[in-house]
């Protein structure tokens, strides 16, 4: 059955276009724009043929999957794309997205191939190619609609998404060459097609009743009988030779290899395989992998925010971040929009913590908007419409609370420990004790000299603190710029500051108001 996935509001195409162009500094994948050549004419010899395996569920990553494999086998030139389909459906929105994108393919002749099924979802896609050809025993059809309702049980959509399936899929019927009444016959089961023969030119067809009376001259159709599987109550679900029979396909095959012998191509075509870019979005995809990213970019943040300077914990949050959205664009969920959001949460958390210190109104601004970014990127939609939109919000915001959770483990943790911890140790300003001195030489934390003081500088003077002091910066002593340290107090930059002890390498300075 085809789970209906239509809300009120939609996704703008942008996520497509952007999820192709971010693929680009990976690989050469551009989906490059269409050349204003005329369509390819009908041809009884193909001679560059690509495979494109379709299967599984549905979904927006199985989409953007295909529009992948469109890209390479368009720049690989071909002239003949085989989609070798075998899944049970899945969601509306894609497989209507998917169908409409090869029923567009003025590049190259499509051609659906299905071994085994090709059902809900499935079917629509097979319809969407200039060409059809099963199995002898394969299935094509069956797409009722359906929905899962407040008890978490499947059933049939309300009759306005049924409406709107059935029309779409009597356009790809239509687009195709193929009857649209028997397309219609998948969504609604209570229609009954019949087989009619116009009088005057001996045509064969299949309409329904209300086809045969809206037409220009109804008593030019000769109805015969009924198609027994449009009968009531009953989706409309054939095998391959029934199929070749009611001109819903082409032909049969048994194989690739034969199919591509009724074709007449020449030599064998290339079968494009899920690559490492494909296999990644999977990966990253994974809610375990997400929270992963979150927890350790979050970590990263706050190590950098903790050490500014030191440039290691941005870079590794800029890297696990990089990767969450990359991921989504590939994976067709998310737009610029949720990256806008995520950075400006990320600036106003800044502005709370280097500008106006303290927790208000910055950051917990900062905190609401990447949390929106995040869980907007995760999912194809706004506000959730139905109960499967309301899963997908909850596992959206399991994954953003249980990482949250987990960062603020790992934040208590480096708070108490961070001086002391291998590594992270050194990303640390720490004062020197005077058991370090050795002949009133100031030595470091490594038994090394520290460098002198200039002679410029003495208790008492004021400065203005260049950087944040928390509590090690720089400031600025006339034309002198020196490191310094408070008693561990917190002095935003740009604040005077007066030094109230000098040891050795060592100035200890204080907020000249708090003094």
């Amino acid at each position: 059955m085809l789970l209906a996935a239509i809300t009120t509001v939609r996704r703008s195409p942008r996520a497509r276009l952007l999820a192709l162009a971010l693929t680009l500094p990976f690989v050469l994948l551009g989906r490059g724009q269409a050349e204003e050549d005329p369509e390819i004419p009908e041809v009884d010899r193909y001679e560059k043929g690509i495979v494109i395996r379709f299967e599984g569920m549905i979904t927006p990553l199985l989409e953007q999957f295909i529009y992948r494999q469109l890209t390479v086998a368009e720049r690989h030139g071909a002239d003949l794309v085989i989609v070798e389909i075998d899944s049970a459906g899945g969601l509306v929105d894609p497989s209507f997205n998917i169908a409409r994108a090869l029923r567009d393919v003025d590049w190259a002749h499509t051609v659906a191939f299905v071994p085994r099924e090709a059902l809900s979802g499935a079917a629509v896609v097979a319809l969407g190619c200039d060409r059809i050809y099963l199995h002898p025993d394969a299935a094509l059809g069956d797409v009722g609609v359906m929905t899962v309702g407040r008890d978490s049980l499947f059933r049939y959509a309300e009759e306005k998404i049924r409406t709107h399936v059935a029309t779409q899929l009597r356009d790809l019927a239509e687009a195709g060459g193929r009857p649209p009444a028997l397309a219609e016959a998948m969504v609604n089961m209570d229609l009954i097609v019949y087989e009619v023969t116009n009088r005057e030119t001996g045509e064969r067809t299949f309409m329904s009743d209300a086809e045969i009376e809206s037409s220009a001259d109804p008593a030019v159709w000769e109805k015969g009988k009924p198609v027994f599987e449009s009968r009531e109550k009953h989706f409309l679900e054939v095998n391959g030779l029934r199929a070749v029979e009611l001109q819903l396909a082409d032909g049969n095959a048994r194989d690739l290899s034969e199919l591509t012998g009724i074709l007449e191509l020449t030599g064998q075509p290339r079968i494009l395989r899920p690559t490492g870019i494909d296999t990644a979005v999977f990966i990253l995809n994974l809610p375990f992998v997400t929270g992963l990213l979150f927890v350790v970019g979050l970590v990263a943040l706050y190590v950098e925010f903790s050490a500014p300077g030191i440039s290691i914990g941005g870079l590794i949050a800029l890297l696990c971040f990089a990767l969450f959205f990359w991921s989504r664009f590939l994976g067709g969920t998310a737009e610029v929009l949720e990256v806008v959001l995520f950075l400006a949460g990320v600036l106003f958390l800044a502005v709370e913590i280097f500008v106006l210190p303290g927790f208000g109104v910055a950051g917990i601004t900062g905190m609401l908007l990447i949390v929106a970014g995040l869980v907007m990127a995760s999912q194809d939609f706004v506000i959730p419409q139905t109960p499967r939109q309301v899963e997908s919000l909850s596992v959206s915001m399991l994954v953003v609370v249980s990482s949250a959770a987990v960062f603020l483990i790992a934040a208590s943790v480096l708070s108490r420990y961070f001086g002391s911890l291998p590594i992270v140790n050194r990303l640390v300003l720490k004062p020197v004790s005077d058991s370090q001195a050795e002949g009133g030489v100031r030595l470091t934390a490594e038994g090394k000299p520290l460098p002198s003081i200039p002679s410029g500088v003495s208790v008492g003077d004021w400065g203005v603190a260049l950087t944040p002091l928390r509590p090690a910066g720089k400031a600025r002593f006339g034309d002198e710029m020196l490191d310094v340290l408070t008693d561990g107090t917190f002095v935003a930059a740009g604040r005077p500051i007066r030094i109230v002890e000098m040891l050795g390498a060592e100035i200890l300075v204080s907020d000249v108001e708090s003094s």
